[in-house]
């Protein structure tokens, strides 16, 4: 699902399932992050690093720790940038060199309504309208989760450019979707606060995709060098 969503350049790796759960080994300084958390908490945490480490040997990379920093976000081996999702029965992992790109940010959710209360949480006034406008035209889809999933994937491609928390109504997001094939589109996220500054540009948008198959969506954004 996640490698339709990026450039040629991102290695992908994605499972289902716990699958790389059981063959994951945590190096002592992962599992000292995880040491006190429940089984399930444990389990997805070696599952998405299983898939990130499978992507670093795609891209030559010898397999390291991958120990969360600064709100979480993981600390990636030198000269590489990427992003991390898990949920239930879906983990993923997207990895690229710093030469390629910027930045870039991926999330996957369950093909699921989102609980009550939470889209008029994380929604602007007229990013609600446009969920319902697009919930009346398309209503196989769910364009609330969607709206969550690419705020979820703006603040991951955000992040390591600012070192700086995005709140959901500093950017608003526009779902746009496209013929053909199975649900999928393209997303603009316009920055309500000064965005970083990338190649020497002060960047207003971010440009990104999303789908949704097998039980759940996904979205995803990369930002270029300039």
């Amino acid at each position: 699902m996640i490698e339709e969503l990026l450039p040629a350049a991102v290695v992908t790796v994605e499972a289902y399932g716990d699958e790389d759960a059981e063959g994951t080994v945590l190096y002592p300084e992962e599992a000292a992050v995880v040491a006190r958390a429940v089984d399930k908490r444990r389990r997805e945490f070696a599952a998405v690093r299983g898939c990130a480490r499978r992507a670093m040997e795609k891209l030559g990379v010898p397999p390291q720790p991958l120990v969360p920093g600064d709100r979480g976000a993981p600390r990636w081996p030198d000269g590489l940038t990427g992003s991390m999702t898990h949920c239930d029965g879906y983990r993923a992992a997207a990895l690229v060199r710093a030469g390629d790109l910027a930045s870039l940010g991926i999330d996957a959710e369950p093909d699921e309504p989102l609980p009550d209360g939470v889209l008029a949480a994380v929604a602007l006034p007229g990013e609600a309208l446009r969920v319902g406008r697009l919930t009346r035209e398309r209503p196989g889809i769910r364009w609330d989760r969607l709206l969550f999933s690419a705020k979820e994937s703006v603040y991951k491609a955000w992040f390591p450019l600012t070192g700086r928390w995005l709140d959901f109504t500093e950017a608003d997001i526009e779902l746009l979707a496209e013929p053909g094939g199975p649900p999928h589109g393209r997303l603009t996220a316009t920055l309500l606060v000064p965005g970083p500054l990338v190649g020497g540009r002060r960047v207003a948008a971010f440009e990104g995709r999303w789908t949704v198959g097998h039980g759940f969506l996904a979205t995803a954004v990369a930002v270029p060098h300039g």
